[in-house]
């Protein structure tokens, strides 16, 4: 089996995963945060919903800066709403799905670096950069927004198995 299809078969699942966190934040929120130093509940949804993204110049290209000198930095896109948020997650699963399509095993084995204003931080197969910056990205961030959501007294979407909220019938 090539690497991308393990890859997006594992994507798939934790699309619908995501998606059904996202869907559970309310656009009543967004400002919330259980600390002060905590990101809020609006960034934090937003981060997660752009991570697939990063599967694009992972597949697609040898490096990124998200930094450049002289450049734009990277910025994390904000939403103004759930249902805002929850269109582009599905464009940028689309676009991450035929990223990972087009990319053949001799790829996914080829380094990738990231950098910081011209700076490599790391170089990686992309594949190691795929399931680790990507998916366990996302999955990571996913599980603190679970807790948000708990925190605000909002159901809990199922993963991996029932939630508190979700429990599977008998």
């Amino acid at each position: 089996m090539p690497i991308a299809d393990s890859l997006l078969a594992e994507f798939d699942q934790e699309k619908v995963h995501t998606r059904r966190m996202l869907e559970a934040v309310s656009d009543n929120d967004f400002s919330w945060k259980p600390h002060e130093k905590s990101m809020e509940l609006g960034y934090l949804a937003s981060h997660v919903a752009q991570l697939p993204q990063w599967c694009v110049p992972t597949c697609l290209e040898d490096e990124l800066d998200f930094a450049p000198p002289g450049g734009e930095k990277f910025t994390v896109p904000t939403f103004g709403s759930t249902s805002e948020m929850l269109e582009a997650f599905d464009r940028i699963c689309v676009e991450a799905q035929e990223a990972l399509t087009q990319t053949s095993d001799a790829d996914m084995t080829k380094p990738w670096t990231l950098k910081y204003q011209g700076d490599p931080i790391f170089t990686l197969p992309k594949v190691a950069v795929l399931r680790s910056m990507v998916f366990n990205h996302l999955i990571h961030h996913r599980g603190q927004l679970s807790v948000y959501l708990r925190l605000l007294g909002q159901p809990v979407p199922a993963t991996y198995g029932p939630s508190a909220d979700e429990q599977p019938p008998m």
